[in-house]
């Protein structure tokens, strides 16, 4: 299959310089990665005892988290409080302009909600969400009779 550009018929008589302004400002990975991208990546695992879940969220300090649990859902949310400073550079693009998030999980109920730990580090939100003993897998051998 071969993928062809339909411009509708339509020809553009401006100046080719437009032409690509336009197409760079339309094409940027920034532009488009900025849209698609409002809530930080997450990784979520679990083993016979715990959920983990991990966020990438760098550039942040401990202070900026919040982490509320409300019922079965945990919210982890973050603001970065933005320095208003009077700065002496002109940029021509400046990319890292990150101001809040907030990411919501439905918990399972096997869910033991009084031990529920998180800890940042290397740009990494870590969270450590324990089972309760009656949910954990148990293992034995059955007997066929």
């Amino acid at each position: 299959m071969t993928l062809v550009k339909f411009n509708n018929g339509l020809k553009s008589n401006a100046h080719p310089f437009f032409n690509d302004v336009f197409d760079s400002l339309l094409n940027d990975s920034f532009i488009g990665d900025k849209l698609v991208s409002r809530v930080p990546a997450v990784n979520i695992a679990e083993n016979e005892n715990e959920f983990h879940i991990e966020l990438a969220v760098p550039g942040l300090k401990k202070e900026d988290f919040k982490i509320n649990l409300d019922k079965n859902i945990l919210t982890i949310a973050a603001e970065k409080k933005a320095e208003d400073t009077a700065e002496t550079k002109k940029y021509t693009k400046r990319e890292y302009s990150y101001s809040s998030f907030v990411r919501s999980f439905t918990l399972p109920d096997s869910v033991d909600h009084s031990k529920i730990e998180a800890d940042y580090a290397d740009g990494i939100l870590k969270l450590t969400v324990a089972k309760r003993e009656e949910a954990k897998f148990q293992t034995r051998e059955i007997a066929v009779k």
